[in-house]
């Protein structure tokens, strides 16, 4: 199989999706334009937990996409095994103590798809990853998962960018936001909110949360579940937490130069405003009440101090598998739509940007294509 007349694209925003495609794009000798409405990462690549993982339970093929996903991190991190950004210490989960609590299906569950899983008691935690609160975990234990780490995706993005920038790739941030152009019932290209024309091949939507407000304007039904959510960082300290946390209140990863990051749902659900400008009120007593979760997980229950807030959309679908594809009704249009878009960063950009080459659907992503939601 030959690649199709594909010479240029352009890609609508410059979050990991983004980013990953157009590179995979400007190696494959393409000339790519990214349009972003701010900096690289200003959206929800900039404010992402990052936990690479395929763990608890969902539906094969994105079990096997996952998988692909960690398996080109391992790719990279051997490239840069000393970098700050890109860690595989594990993962280790645990439920509450109630009727909801899965550790036990969980656990038999990962380890049929030969996931590596420990199933562990409190008592073995410290034996195992460090920093832990042993106090913490619940009577039906914890699972650890040994291959699991999480990623930087402002560094990541920042790193790609470099190779794109060699590669001839352009970048634009100052022209506003961006929407495709179609014309004679195709894609020709982007326009900014300046009135920038920059005509292509191909045209890849990428903009996170915005995607299915954006495919709808072109008359595409993307289904959408996204949330707001809020991700918070500390300020750096000394403690020896490696793996990343994912506890009944909080999750807690390590983040680079000592810093850690914290999310829950909850604490977006209770502590987060929309304002009628589309801005947020972030609560200070709920990002309070945050830090003191982290602390209780963490061993020696350590002050936490906040460094950064990020709030806005977390990209999910509307069944929660990724979008990635052609939109069939609109030849040369792509989009890129997803949770777990860390786990799915570098794996979803070769592949979609094998499909925008060769103009061929790869079987990976046969049940994620953007028409199962106009079939529903």
């Amino acid at each position: 199989m030959t690649d199709n007349m594909i010479s240029s694209a352009v890609v609508i925003g410059a979050g990991i999706f983004g980013v990953s495609t157009a590179v995979q794009l400007a190696r494959r000798g393409v000339r790519v334009t990214i349009l972003n409405d701010g900096p690289p990462a200003n959206g929800a690549s900039g404010r992402s937990l990052s936990w690479l993982n395929s763990a608890r339970m969902r539906s094969e093929p994105y079990h096997r996409l996952r998988m692909a996903g960690i398996d080109r991190y391992r790719t990279l991190s051997a490239r840069f095994p000393d970098a700050d950004w890109l860690r595989f210490d594990g993962g280790l989960t645990w439920d509450a103590d109630d009727g909801r609590n899965e550790i036990d299906t969980a656990y038999r569950y990962e380890v049929s798809l030969g996931y590596d899983a420990q199933w562990l008691s409190g008592a073995d935690i410290a034996g195992v990853t460090p920093g832990v609160n042993a106090n913490a975990i619940t009577p039906q234990g914890a699972i650890f998962n040994p291959g699991e780490g999480w990623v930087d995706l402002p560094a990541l993005i920042g790193l790609l960018l470099k190779e794109y920038s060699e590669l001839g790739g352009v970048l634009v941030t100052d022209q506003g936001a961006a929407r495709a152009l179609i014309e004679g019932g195709r894609a020709v290209g982007a326009e900014t909110a300046t009135g920038g024309h920059f005509l292509a091949d191909a045209v890849v939507l990428a903009t996170g949360p915005a995607v299915p407000r954006m495919a709808a304007e072109s008359g595409q039904i993307i289904g959408d579940g996204t949330p707001i959510a809020l991700l918070v960082q500390t300020k750096p300290f000394a403690h020896p937490l490696r793996a990343v946390l994912n506890t009944p209140r909080v999750a807690v990863r390590p983040a680079p130069g000592g810093a850690f990051s914290l999310d829950a749902d909850w604490a977006a659900d209770e502590g987060v405003t929309l304002r009628p400008d589309g801005g947020f009120e972030i609560d200070d007593s709920v990002v309070a009440a945050l830090l003191a979760e982290a602390a209780n997980v963490m061993e020696g229950n350590p002050k936490l101090e906040v460094a950064t807030i990020g709030v806005g959309g977390k990209p999910i679908p509307g069944d929660g598998e990724p979008v990635v594809g052609a939109l069939k009704a609109i030849p040369g249009y792509y989009v890129a739509f997803s949770h777990s878009g860390a786990t799915l960063g570098l794996i979803l950009g070769e592949l979609l940007a094998f499909e925008v080459m060769r103009g061929a659907e790869h079987p990976m992503l046969a049940t994620f294509r953007p028409e199962r939601f106009a079939l529903s």
